[in-house]
């Protein structure tokens, strides 16, 4: 199947890429895949012909196994995307139900050495995670050998290498150089097999000193004990690869940790309309439950799938498939999360358990995804030419001591491979932004991964929008000007406000929350970004939104403020916002402004508030009124063309693409419902009078990765003088190196948790 495929250079991956088929799926062992409930269980998504599964595959171990499960595509056309997860050996598959069934795809992973794992309760509870038995098992034979090859080492160490009994050495020395076996071959396989992969990539990486360090020790040892002329030193090989897997075992458990708890899925701010007893508030989708009816509006993401109870639905699944044609929902019909409703509001009933994780796939889904935070940490070339130099001073040590003292060459040379570890300057990056990610998450501020952080430690540009990002939408004034409205008509513009989640509908339809008595049907409603709303209701056309959509006329018509309203042909008034600014927002303006940077302010409202606005901001800011969304854009795009770096602040509605374009696009979020896949991080409204906190928070980073650089080069040029010098034991520097790195992420951890 593979050569058909043209997939045989999956071969050339690995030496055992993937597991052995074990027999031809010709019988029914799958066969319960094709019954409905089984489908409706395990499908995370299916409409109009495409359906998407996620599989956990126990036997996923390696490079190859990831390259050829992503290009399941070529074995089977009907198999649109396949993505590996390889940390949680998880397999996302998305494809045309008219060309496969479920049951084909899992004997086709099958087939290929990767059968799922399926259990019918798949999705509604996280699955534990598996423990890594083998580096326990290597790390027990490691040290029975370590232990019993030093039991046998002491009489040659008390006689100081003049034991009378000479049969006796020997045999200890036999028995020492058997119990180093297994130790060479099964617990530092791990050592040789990584460093061996490096120098076919064309690299040295960490492993290739220490593989190198453990064969010169054991070959070296068993020239002496074959020869006769010696002991050797098998302890201190074997205590090396003990201590070096039980360092590495102790850093993996300690990443895992912190990857956990700086899983930011844990924090994500989505919050969600829940309909109780009549009444509508907002909770985080954490708190969601199965049998929770929730109201979606229009542009909000369905967060959890379940059954249509109310309105008529036109869903965007772009998010899940990329297909952007909306799909037309009846009452009753089941909708899947990740949906976005265009149109009317929908009240939905929750059919299955939230999964915080999905919502953050379909946040980093590739449709969304811009050539943006891809560049590594500054940290990451020194990796190769620490190795390069390292091999350097131990070949230099080996010919100093060659010529000067020969008895020193072996134990200085390993000494020099093991005791320095450039690891330690790649962990001080990988922990520092996991402490950070996990501190600005408790702060409200959820960035979608941790290239965002770098990203913004070199923003010098900023530019906020006004509209529900400097401004408080519980605390706005609103006041009708124009022909008083009958509670009729008030009902009305509630119902056709309240579709809406853009911020001044959702100001407009609180402040008329208690004339609606009854919902009213809303029919053909419509919403056009930076203009307004439309819809029937009770077969009266109802209008709101900017002086000119609202009146339809063309040329030269002076432009009102205020949000206006048309019933039928006819011009009501007009809404007047009275904008309530955030507070603690001229302290944060000159906080941003003492740290160096240059402030933009975008608005798509008219200039009413611009002496307001410049007595907050200050004359030196430059303001822009009735922005549009391209408008937004193309401003951003001009500062970045005159070489800044641009965050961009917005409601995440109207300024999406503004969003995308700035090197960092930041959506705030007053426990609103609106999903903004084009933002890098989403912020709370209550925090963004402390910006300037949070940016010196990504800022410190730098210095935090700075600092634990500095401290792991100090620290390998003392273990590198002991080393060079013969004055350090094998033995202890395999200790001292697993030290160091535990000591960077204890050092990293604590100076986050410093500034926080």
């Amino acid at each position: 199947m593979l050569n058909e495929n043209g997939l045989c250079n999956y071969y050339e991956l690995e030496k055992n890429p993937g597991i052995t088929a074990k027999g031809r799926f010709t019988d029914h062992r799958f066969a319960y895949l094709d019954a409905e409930d089984v489908k409706a269980r395990l499908l995370r998504f299916r409409e109009q012909g495409q359906a998407n599964v996620l599989f956990h595959l126990p036997t996923m171990h390696c490079a190859s196994c990831i390259w050829l499960l992503e290009n399941l595509h070529r074995i089977h056309p009907g198999i649109l995307s396949s993505k590996t997860n390889f940390q949680r050996k998880e397999i996302s598959i998305q494809y045309e139900e008219a060309q496969l069934s479920l049951r084909q795809i899992v004997e086709l992973l099958a087939f290929t050495g990767y059968e799922p794992y399926i259990t019918l309760t798949d999705g509604d509870t996280p699955r534990a995670k598996k423990i890594n038995r083998t580096r326990i098992y290597k790390i027990g034979v490691a040290g029975f050998a370590f232990s019993n090859i030093m039991m046998l080492s002491f009489p040659d160490y008390l006689a100081y290498g003049q034991l009378d009994m000479e049969m006796l050495g020997l045999i200890f020395s036999w028995l020492s150089l058997a119990l180093a076996l297994p130790v060479l071959f099964y617990s530092a396989s791990e050592f040789f097999i990584s460093g061996y992969k490096g120098l076919r990539q064309g690299w040295l990486n960490i492993d290739a000193p220490i593989a190198l360090a453990i064969l010169i020790t054991f070959g070296r040892s068993a020239y002496e004990i074959i020869t006769g002329t010696g002991f050797g030193y098998l302890d201190s090989m074997s205590g090396i690869v003990f201590f070096m897997l039980v360092g590495r075992w102790f850093q993996d458990r300690t990443y895992d940790t912190l990857s956990f708890e700086r899983d930011y899925r844990s924090y994500f701010p989505l919050g969600v309309t829940v309909v109780q007893e009549g009444v509508e508030k907002s909770v985080l989708l954490s708190d969601l439950k199965k049998g929770d009816l929730i109201r979606v509006r229009n542009e909000d993401m369905i967060p959890a799938d379940g059954w249509l109870l109310e309105g008529q639905g036109r869903i965007d699944y772009s998010f899940v498939s990329g297909e952007h044609t909306p799909v037309d929902k009846q009452v009753g019909e089941l909708v899947y999360a990740g949906g976005k409703q265009i149109g009317p509001t929908l009240l939905i009933e929750v059919v299955k358990p939230v999964t915080q994780s999905y919502i953050t796939e379909l946040w980093n889904n590739d449709i969304f995804q811009v050539p943006k935070h891809q560049s590594k940490s500054f940290i990451h070339p020194w990796s190769r030419y620490f190795t390069y130099a390292l091999f350097g001073i131990a070949v230099t040590a080996g010919l100093y001591w060659r010529v000067n003292d020969p008895s020193k060459v072996w134990p200085a040379i390993t000494a020099v491979l093991i005791v320095a570890c450039p690891c330690s300057l790649l962990l001080s990056a990988t922990f520092t932004y996991g402490n950070i990610l996990t501190l600005l998450g408790r702060k409200k501020f959820y960035l979608r991964n941790a290239g965002v952080i770098e990203t913004l430690g070199r923003i010098d540009t900023i530019v906020f929008d006004k509209t529900g990002t400097i401004t408080a939408q519980a605390q706005g004034r609103i006041h009708f000007e124009g022909e008083e409205l009958d509670a009729r008509e008030k009902q009305q513009v509630h119902a056709l406000a309240s579709q809406s989640s853009h911020p001044l509908s959702r100001q407009i339809a609180a402040s008329l929350q208690q004339e609606q008595t009854d919902r009213l049907a809303v029919e053909g409603y419509r919403e056009i970004t930076g203009k307004g709303l439309e819809a029937l209701i009770h077969q009266d056309s109802i209008r709101l939104g900017s002086h000119s959509f609202v009146q339809e006329e063309e040329g030269d018509v002076p432009v009102l403020p205020g949000v206006h309203l048309r019933v039928n042909n006819r011009v009501r008034g007009r809404f007047l916002v009275r904008h309530s600014y955030r507070d603690g927002l001229v302290s944060m303006v000159k906080a941003l402004k003492d740290k160096g940077y240059s402030l933009h302010l975008l608005s798509g409202d008219n200039d009413q508030e611009r002496q307001a606005l410049t007595e907050l901001f200050g004359g030196d800011v430059p303001i822009h009124f009735q922005q549009t969304p391209q408008g937004k854009l193309e401003y951003i795009k001009k500062l970045q063309q005159q070489g800044c770096q641009v965050m961009m602040l917005g409601d995440g509605l109207n300024d999406a693409g503004a969003l995308r374009q700035a090197d960092a696009g930041i959506a705030v979020s007053d426990a609103g419902s609106q999903f903004t896949p084009a933002s890098d991080g989403i912020l709370d409204g209550s925090m963004v009078p402390k910006l300037h906190q949070l940016l010196g928070q990504a800022r410190y980073s730098k210095t935090i990765i700075t600092a634990s650089f500095v401290l792991s080069i100090l620290y390998n040029i003392v273990g590198l003088t002991y080393a060079t010098q013969a004055l350090l034991s094998p033995v202890v520097a395999a200790i001292l190196m697993p030290a160091s790195s535990i000591s960077i992420v204890i050092f990293v951890s604590l100076l986050a948790r410093i500034r926080h």
